[in-house]
């Protein structure tokens, strides 16, 4: 036999073996691949649709199901912390209420919204409400930025950790959080019935004339400074080993006082939030509850602990930046706002605009205060007048602030609003100051801590 017809016949009975092999492995892959798919049909019986729509049902009767509606805290990516108060029904309406201000506190207001599959099970507020104020990109709404507002949502999605009692969303704009907790019937009667009053705390706390305020709880005392724009506390206080310990934490307004985002954790004291609160005014002593046990704050003329860098820091930040501090209001005096009537200033083309304080313009060896006006024609910052001085940092903390003299613009007033605001500034007393964010600072008067006032980085 020829070696070409062995070779052929040796080669054909070799690929048969080896073809009937893959024919066999390929029934066996088809027969499991067909198994798995019997499965697969077997575990996901719906659509994706039917499923999608099954989970915004489920979110819908809980959020409408809830009779007694919801108590909410939303964290704007801004900052602070917001209390709402939401009444679902199951034809899309809701009934809202909000700590934003006293107005938005005890008047109910409804608006739309709706459930809708947006990549996750999402909730969106679709009509303009309270929640939607926190977002306005107009900064005389809200206090935010231009176009960006406090950097707030008002559409979420849900998060995993959703529950029956506890539903927590997520902005998906900004990434704002918001935490919804079931209200109790006592609750949702007094959201709904005008008993939400926000001004109880804030006008008990006002008593107190002094910037600096003192916690104290049983024979352990914090300094605490309670800003009602920003939504923040701030805790400061000496541990048992003398070390300092500062707690920056959100607050929101409750139904009978305040409650902090974040826990005070002293040793064995927790606190979360200050409660009852009643104005003695016969000692000027703010009573409240604080973890369950009593505790008063009272005024102070001092910081417990002093930051004794805080104004070189204020100052330096400027030179570094390159930039110069201003306030809106001016000087806070024993209660009152912009005391000395540094808004009531106008000419014929201007009005005024920011008191600004600007270290070292343009390298100059001195640094400058005025109150800056605004053109109304052309709306410009316009300086007419200004004092130039230096300041000092002395080792207890305190600045003092020395008059060089009258800027080449024009004579400073001899009376009026700008001339008390220029006498106070140059107070020998000099100020403490307090940081109070990453650009914000306090000035407050070291002669009692009632007089203070906020600066701003404008850029």
């Amino acid at each position: 036999m020829p070696l070409f017809q062995c070779f052929t016949k040796k080669s054909f009975h070799y690929i048969m073996n080896a073809m009937r092999k893959i024919i066999f492995y390929c029934l066996i892959a088809t027969a499991f691949f067909t198994a798995c798919k019997k499965n697969e049909s077997h575990v996901f019986n719906q659509s994706p649709d039917e499923r999608l729509n099954e989970v915004l049902a489920k979110y819908q009767s809980e959020l409408s199901g809830a009779a007694n509606g919801w108590n909410a805290v939303l964290y704007p990516q801004g900052g602070g912390a917001y209390f709402f108060y939401f009444k679902f029904n199951d034809a899309n309406r809701v009934q809202m209420v909000s700590d934003f201000d006293s107005a938005s506190a005890v008047t109910p207001k409804e608006s739309s919204y709706r459930l809708k599959a947006l990549q996750q099970p999402s909730l969106i507020f679709d009509t303009y409400s309270y929640i939607h104020v926190l977002s306005d990109p107009n900064p005389a709404v809200n206090g935010g930025a231009v176009g960006s507002g406090l950097l707030s949502d008002f559409e979420f999605y849900f998060n995993d950790s959703t529950t029956a009692d506890t539903v927590k969303l997520t902005g998906r704009v900004n990434g704002s959080k918001m935490i919804l907790t079931k209200a109790t019937a006592e609750q949702a009667t007094s959201y709904t019935s005008g008993q939400f009053n926000i001004d109880l705390f804030k006008e008990s706390l006002a008593n107190i004339l002094q910037y600096f305020k003192r916690l104290t709880i049983g024979s352990t005392s914090y300094d605490i400074n309670i800003d009602p724009i920003t939504k923040v506390v701030i805790f400061t206080w000496t541990d048992a080993q003398g070390n300092i310990q500062t707690l920056a934490t959100t607050f929101y307004y409750t139904l009978n006082g305040i409650a902090f985002g974040k826990p005070l954790i002293n040793g064995g004291t927790v606190i979360s939030g200050l409660t009852e609160p009643v104005w003695s005014p016969g000692t000027s002593t703010l009573n409240v509850n604080a973890g369950g046990s009593a505790a008063t704050i009272t005024g102070a003329a001092k910081p417990l602990v002093i930051d004794t860098d805080a104004g070189h820091r204020w100052w330096q930040y400027a030179i570094t930046n390159g930039n110069y501090w201003i306030s809106d209001n001016g000087f806070h005096v024993n209660g009152t706002d912009d005391a000395y009537g540094l808004k009531t200033l106008a000419t014929d083309t201007s009005a005024y605009y920011y008191l600004m304080y600007w270290p070292q313009p343009g390298g100059q060896t001195y640094d400058v205060f005025l109150p800056a006006y605004l053109i109304t024609a052309t709306n410009q910052v316009d300086i007419i007048y200004g004092i130039a001085q230096r300041p000092s940092f002395l080792s207890d903390g305190r600045v003092t602030f020395r008059y060089v003299g009258d800027l080449t613009v024009g004579p400073y007033p001899g009376t009026g609003p700008a001339a008390l605001t220029r006498t106070q500034f140059l107070s020998s007393q000099g100020y403490y100051f307090v940081q109070t964010g990453p650009v914000n600072y306090d000035m407050v008067s070291a002669a009692d801590s009632r007089i203070w006032v906020s600066w701003v980085d404008p850029f």
